[in-house]
């Protein structure tokens, strides 16, 4: 199901927000739309590329962002069947933000800010 997100006719200033965070938020879904910066992927290259997802959340939250139509599924009809993930062009517009998330989060999240040769393990 597509994210609705309707804001009141006396909206507050926040509400484009609020509903951009409503398609892209949850824990598993700007870790995705990170990937497929790169290119297509594949449902199991995904997975690898993130470890602590489960099968189920992954396939949920590919769904929630093609039915909101930021990414695109597609099926190939093979044996096995082969599905492939991809940006849409609206997902694309997403790449500035995404980036600044991940450069934000390189500056001011403390694990992704230390430096490997300050790193102790």
């Amino acid at each position: 199901m597509a994210t609705t997100f309707n804001c009141p006719p006396n909206r507050s200033l926040g509400c484009p927000v609020e509903g951009t965070l409503d398609m892209i938020g949850g824990k598993w879904k700007g870790v995705v739309l990170f990937h497929l910066l790169d290119g297509t992927k594949r449902f199991n290259e995904l997975h690898r590329l993130m470890p602590g997802v489960t099968q189920r959340m992954l396939t949920r939250q590919l769904r929630e962002l093609e039915a909101d139509g930021l990414i695109h599924r597609e099926v190939y009809a093979e044996v096995p069947p082969r599905v492939e993930y991809s940006l849409t062009a609206k997902g694309e517009t997403l790449r500035p933000i995404i980036l600044a998330l991940k450069d934000w989060g390189e500056s001011h999240v403390p694990y992704y800010a230390i430096k490997p040769e300050t790193d102790v393990a």
